[in-house]
Parts: C-alpha cells; sequence; structure tokens
C-alpha cells in the first residue's frame, strides 16, 4: 500500500486551469488513487492548508473534499474516527489544524492554550478534552 502526498491529493482534488504542471500531473494523480493507499493525519492537515491557503478554497468546498475523500472506500486514513470527528467540528466553525490537536489529544484531562477563539469554540461545541484558556 503506497502512502500519498498532499500534492497527490491536490492534483486529483482541484481542477487548476491556470497550472499546466497540475494539468499533467492529474492522470497520475487519479491513477495513484484508484489503487489501495492510506493517508496520514499530517497530510490531511497540509492539504486542508493548500485548500484554504493557496487556492483560497471556501470552508464549504473544503469540507466537501475532506468529505469525499474520506468516503472513498480503499483509502485508509491514519486515525479515521479522529479525522472525522475533527472534520464536524470544522463544520461547526473550528479551524482543522486546532480541531485535529484537540481531537487527538483525546484521552488528556484538559487541552490547554492560549488561543481564546478556539477555547470558545471548543467550548460551544462541547469537545472533549475540555480546553482551558491559559491567561
Amino acid at each position: 500500500m503506497n502512502s500519498l502526498d498532499t500534492n497527490v491529493l491536490a492534483r486529483f482534488f482541484i481542477d487548476d486551469p491556470d497550472d499546466a504542471q497540475a494539468e499533467l500531473q492529474r492522470p497520475t494523480a487519479v491513477a495513484a488513487l484508484s489503487e489501495r493507499c492510506m493517508v496520514t493525519v499530517t497530510v490531511i492537515l497540509e492539504f486542508e492548508w493548500v485548500m484554504r491557503g493557496f487556492y483560497g478554497l471556501p470552508r464549504a468546498d473544503i469540507a466537501r473534499v475532506m468529505s469525499a475523500l474520506l468516503g472513498i472506500e480503499h483509502i485508509a486514513i491514519e486515525d479515521r474516527n479522529a479525522v472525522t470527528v475533527a472534520l464536524d467540528f470544522f463544520n461547526q466553525g473550528m479551524d482543522l489544524a486546532d480541531a485535529l490537536h484537540l481531537v487527538r489529544s483525546n484521552g488528556a484531562a484538559k487541552f490547554v492554550t492560549f488561543d481564546r477563539k478556539l477555547a470558545k469554540r471548543a467550548e460551544t461545541i462541547g469537545s472533549s478534552p475540555v480546553v482551558d484558556l491559559l491567561t
């Protein structure tokens, strides 16, 4: 089983007509995703950043792409349950990186942070572990 890189996911999911290299690489990315493969949590984190930061995709489109990725049965997702919960938190307005940090801290007594926005969103969602805002 192969492990996929962020660029392979981007070439598969994102149509970038202004990038000739992307157009050339897309068939290879499609072939790579047609086989049994895996995607790590770090690649998922970077892929969201690329979609948001580089391509400027809106949150709803990012959520749809991530859901589509999770829906491909022959692709193994590292810590799939945590990624699924983090995507749910993302859909409720939390930053995906924050959501992954929080969800993958399951089992900890608290998640401590100086990030007020994260603490407020986590409280609204009712996340576990509880987020403790340091002041």
